[in-house]
């Protein structure tokens, strides 16, 4: 694995100290006045866009959307934790230097999925004005909703042949065992973050080869499992939506939209917190550079793989699912496509290009920010058509609740970001046992 230890040696702790052209890490490794002061706002942000949110239960609708609007919001914070724990893992496989800058806020957002967890907890309960398959959860009960007219032969048949996977016990079984895995992965990586920094070894090869390959023992299994988990937390809790709907490539898809947005919301969190020390120092216009191209790989890889799904199904021309594309192209749906689209992939793509604009710290903070909102469109775009109230339908006009979209997510999201930000409070922003750490103290060559 590419490490990039070999060309350090013994470097002992000699990184911490002032020499030649070396700069200096301040005494001090943690910015709790400035993250303090973030958390309180978004706690601030939470309440006020809750209590906005509880207005829509007065409308016709509304608790519908709200409800609907919750899965929104939890989905993009799991993309953030766990999203965050595989790109942990995928830098401690791959080595680098990008790696510590973004370990503290990685662990940071891993150390969110119990929460993540609990959140869950009002979804599992009200599943059934989610989803078909728990509304209808026995065989008799779908042949009743049959012979009512509530659901189409398919969806019958379909329900029937997924019961399997797809029923009330079947998927709290799945949730427990997908957060006990990815919580107990969260644990180890964590854990031992800590204890190598305090490896009364910590600066020596022997140091740095005995903890990598630790974590990399760890965190190779690691990724395989999580995305096999991965897969089967998106089928029941966003596929199932729809539960005619199939796609083979859906698991990866959800993977590469996590990274896409965990690497918007990391790259925010170095800059912002740039301002002060000790990112001040570590933050030199080379690693932003090269976040910034990271951050373009996955939105080019995020459009392949949408748009290899969508020519895949195009080319096929089967009735059975060309449907849930038409959900999402009739009415108004066309202009929030459209939006998608373009919010989504070209405009991160089109900016990402400018080696400018990747070395800029106040257009990467607009960027990434943009980038943030785009995911929760393509999240509304993938959750609301699924609904046969909304499919083909979006209006404001008489249908005031579907503005919970706005205001539900802001407020989980918000609620989330305070937990995270207090992750981020609880530890030194810096792995100081790190054999990169020297290398980024040195004086920026960028031009």
């Amino acid at each position: 694995m590419s490490s990039g230890h070999e060309q350090y040696g013994e470097a002992g702790s000699h990184h911490l100290v002032a020499h030649h052209g070396l700069r200096v890490l301040p005494s001090t490794l943690g910015s709790p006045e400035l993250i303090s002061a973030w958390r309180l706002r978004a706690l601030i942000i939470s309440g006020v866009f809750t209590l906005i949110s509880l207005l829509f239960l007065l409308t016709t609708g509304g608790a519908a959307h709200l409800l609907r609007a919750y899965l929104m919001g939890y989905m993009t914070c799991f993309g953030f934790a766990g999203g965050g724990l595989v790109m942990l893992m995928l830098q401690y496989v791959s080595g680098g230097k990008w790696g510590l800058l973004l370990r503290r806020p990685l662990e940071a957002m891993s150390r969110t999925l119990p929460l993540i967890a609990l959140m869950f907890i009002p979804i599992g309960l009200l599943a059934k004005h989610l989803y078909l398959w728990a509304r209808y959860p026995t065989a008799a009960t779908t042949a009743q909703a049959y012979s009512d007219h509530l659901i189409s032969r398919e969806e019958a048949l379909v329900m029937n042949a997924k019961r399997t996977m797809l029923s009330p016990s079947s998927v709290w079984i799945q949730t427990i065992i997908i957060f006990g895995v990815l919580i107990l992965f969260m644990y180890l990586l964590n854990k031992w973050s800590l204890q190598r920094d305090a490896d009364p070894e910590a600066g020596t090869q022997r140091s740095y080869d005995r903890w990598r390959v630790r974590f990399e023992n760890l965190s190779g299994p690691g990724i395989f499992i999580y995305v096999v988990l991965l897969t089967a937390g998106a089928i029941d809790w966003i596929k199932s939506l729809d539960v005619t709907w199939y796609s083979s490539i859906w698991g990866l898809q959800f993977l590469v939209g996590q990274g896409y947005a965990v690497l918007a919301l990391g790259i925010l969190t170095v800059i912002l917190l740039s301002r002060v020390e000790p990112m001040k120092t570590l933050l030199r216009t080379t690693e932003q550079h090269d976040l910034g191209k990271f951050a373009f790989a996955f939105v080019m890889l995020n459009i392949y793989l949408t748009f290899a799904e969508f020519l895949i199904i195009w080319s096929g021309n089967v009735p059975d699912e060309i449907p849930w594309y038409l959900n999402r192209i009739h009415g108004g749906w066309w202009y929030i496509c459209t939006a998608d689209f373009i919010c989504h992939w070209v405009i991160p793509f089109c900016l990402l290009l400018s080696r400018d604009l990747k070395r800029d710290k106040v257009r990467m903070i607009w960027l990434t920010t943009f980038m943030i909102f785009a995911r929760l469109l393509d999240m509304f775009w993938l959750i609301e058509p699924n609904f046969k109230n909304a499919a083909g339908n979006l209006h404001i006009s008489g249908n005031i609740s579907i503005l919970a979209y706005i205001t539900v997510p802001v407020a989980v999201l918000s609620l989330w970001a305070a937990y995270y930000l207090t992750q981020l409070n609880a530890r030194p922003l810096v792995n100081v046992n790190d054999p990169h750490l020297e290398e980024m103290l040195e004086p920026e060559h960028a031009h």
